[in-house]
């Protein structure tokens, strides 16, 4: 497969990684404050199918497809905070799969205000995954 579909693939995948987690944080969200909707067998079987059927294996591909678009090489500092960015975003990612596990157990860890915190955090990454990999910057602040 060619740099260009490993690309296009690897993109798409983050896309949907991405996605994922801009929404389970609303599930928290829904819960946390009581909305009519939150009825905890719906939520759950949401909850579960977009954590493990769709958000991990997208996450999975991203990480994998990136690993392979290694091997086309890369020049200066910007791959190596991309990476560093991306193993927050793996271990949001953990996090809010172990926060599903208490939703799933009738239990919630924070409060509303909480979760909208986190429902901010993966925009963020992803402003900053892409703004370094547009820029590729070589050095930063003169180190690199």
């Amino acid at each position: 497969m060619g740099y260009f579909w490993l690309k296009v693939f690897h993109i798409t995948a983050m896309t949907i990684w991405f996605t994922g987690l801009f929404f389970l944080p609303r599930l928290f969200i829904a819960k946390a404050r009581g909305e009519r909707d939150t009825d905890a067998e719906h939520l759950n079987e949401i909850g579960k199918t977009l954590y493990f059927g769709i958000t991990t294996p997208a996450g999975l591909v991203t990480i994998g497809l990136g690993l392979a678009l290694i091997g086309f090489g890369f020049d200066g500092i910007w791959f190596p905070l991309k990476l560093v960015l991306v193993s927050v975003l793996a271990i949001l990612h953990m996090y809010e799969g172990l926060m599903l596990l208490d939703l799933t157990h009738g239990r919630l860890r924070h409060g509303p205000a909480f979760y909208r915190v986190l429902n901010w955090l993966p925009l963020i990454l992803l402003f900053s995954i892409a703004a370094l990999t547009a820029a590729k910057p070589q050095t930063l602040f003169g180190f690199g």
